[in-house]
């Protein structure tokens, strides 16, 4: 649908263009000098404002930076930058610990569940069968 549009869309302007250019042919002089200084005062007033305008605003300035914006680049120290990167390198730390937490508590319960398993008397092949539900329902 939207490949017809496109294609009606340019035949519609052509005939638009073709209607207002007769009916501009059949107005009276007087009008079409009126509507050509109406259009050069349209265009003056468009380039004009067209033209950049230069607003000053307020710029907050971090510390040790003049009001305007604009300093010298300044190079930073060591500790600067270490002061700027050791939160993101305990981070990274926090994250390792609490997944190696993490990991050694599941080691461990999956550790109590197989001994648990292994010290019960209830045979191994109980679990894998599918009468298990039975089984317990008889030894209980």
């Amino acid at each position: 649908m939207s490949s017809a549009l496109e294609n009606t869309e340019p035949e519609f302007v052509r005939e638009l263009r073709r209607a207002l250019d007769e009916s501009a042919a059949s107005l009276p002089a007087s009008t079409t000098d009126r509507l050509a200084i109406a259009r050069r005062t349209a265009l003056a007033h468009k380039k004009s404002e067209a033209e950049p305008v230069f607003v000053r605003t307020p710029v907050f300035a971090p510390a040790g930076m003049p009001a305007g914006g604009m300093s010298a680049p300044r190079r930073r120290s060591r500790l600067a930058r270490f002061a700027l990167a050791w939160p993101l390198a305990a981070l990274v730390a926090g994250l390792f610990a609490i997944a190696y937490f993490e990991d050694q508590q599941r080691t461990a319960e999956l550790a109590d569940i197989d001994a648990a398993m292994l010290s019960d008397e209830l045979p191994l092949t109980a679990y894998l069968d599918h009468g298990f539900n039975a089984y317990l329902s008889r030894s209980h």
